[in-house]
């Protein structure tokens, strides 16, 4: 059973004037380029009165952008697992009643969904590490700034790299590294990592991204040679796939008809599982000769909405962290 953190309840008799107001203090407050964010309103939006679901709620910036589109009796209720986001919620959640925030990962949507007594009419995921935690050193998902080495979304929950590094077997590493990373020089990375333990502990990040490039090398002009093997290692220690496939399903049986799931991943292997998915409910599995379905064929429960979008030349200039972002969106029909 989720938890919903709620400081203050909308009055019944708000009227939109005391709305638009508050929407304009939350547009004088925005502290942050908000990804995509003319993109996801567009998808994500439908109808003034909705309710919808910010499964990776950050510091708010699509929410807070979101808000000021609903009327008085809009919803929005805002996921994450993330302590400093849930604060951040928190006080969102006093300032505008229409808003609730949800302490938990965001594969909980029948729990949100039973609370709340509608069903969703638009989803919005922004998978990965959001820039507030990569900024922060003390989180360690930063392989260019030196802290403890934990990378977790809630740092209360579960072991931190540092932890799994010290137990895990060799091959185990490497296939981590090699599954979440498409690092190709896994298992020269993993037998580093075991002689490495064997003499001292690795528990910063600088320490294990300096011993990532002894060995391997720079690597790809431009990119530091960690880059692969840090992803890998938070999508594993976070459990970020699975909670990825799990809500993907819950979306089918939580999503009103008619409502949205839009997301946005960094990562090509989350952006296949999404495309996959979006495809394999939408009618359009591959077929072999004849027109026979390849495997068992699924009734169509989603429609694809346009193509993948990415990111504007623009965006482009000002937020270097969307040039790998794809922006995916289907909608519910049965």
């Amino acid at each position: 059973m989720v938890k919903f953190v709620v400081n203050k309840k909308l009055n019944q008799h708000q009227d939109q004037k005391e709305v638009d107001q508050k929407h304009q203090e939350i547009q004088n407050n925005k502290e942050e380029w908000v990804l995509m964010l003319e993109e996801v309103l567009d998808m994500w939006f439908s109808r003034g009165d909705g309710f919808y679901v910010d499964g990776t709620f950050g510091r708010g910036g699509h929410s807070r952008a979101l808000l000021e589109k609903l009327d008085a009796h809009g919803r929005l209720a805002g996921i994450d697992r993330d302590p400093q986001a849930v604060a951040a919620g928190e006080q969102l959640a006093s300032e505008d009643g229409r808003f609730q925030i949800v302490a938990s990962r965001f594969d909980c949507l029948p729990d949100v969904v039973d609370q709340v007594g509608r069903p969703i009419d638009g989803l919005l995921l922004d998978l990965g590490v959001s820039s507030p935690q990569l900024d922060d050193a003390g989180r360690g998902f930063s392989f260019l700034r030196d802290g403890p080495l934990d990378m977790r979304m809630d740092p209360t929950q579960g072991e931190s790299v540092a932890q799994w590094l010290a137990r895990a077997d060799e091959q185990d590493i490497a296939n981590v590294l090699y599954r979440y990373g498409d690092e190709r020089k896994s298992r020269r990375i993993a037998r580093r990592i075991c002689e490495e333990r064997k003499e001292q502990p690795i528990t910063r990040t600088l320490q294990l991204a300096d011993l990532i490039e002894s060995a391997i090398g720079r690597g790809e002009p431009g990119k530091h040679p960690a880059t692969r093997s840090f992803q890998a290692l938070r999508i594993h220690i976070n459990g970020e796939l699975d909670a990825l496939t799990q809500v993907l399903e819950q979306s089918l049986e939580t999503l009103a008809i008619g409502g949205r799931l839009a997301i946005i991943s960094f990562h090509s292997l989350e952006d296949r599982i999404v495309k996959l998915f979006i495809r394999d409910h939408s009618g359009r599995a591959p077929k072999g000769r004849g027109g026979l379905p390849l495997g068992d064929e699924m009734p169509q429960r989603l429609e694809p909405i346009g193509k993948a979008i990415r990111a504007s030349k623009a965006e482009l200039k000002v937020n270097v962290r969307s040039r790998s972002a794809v922006l995916r969106v289907a909608e519910k029909v049965a």
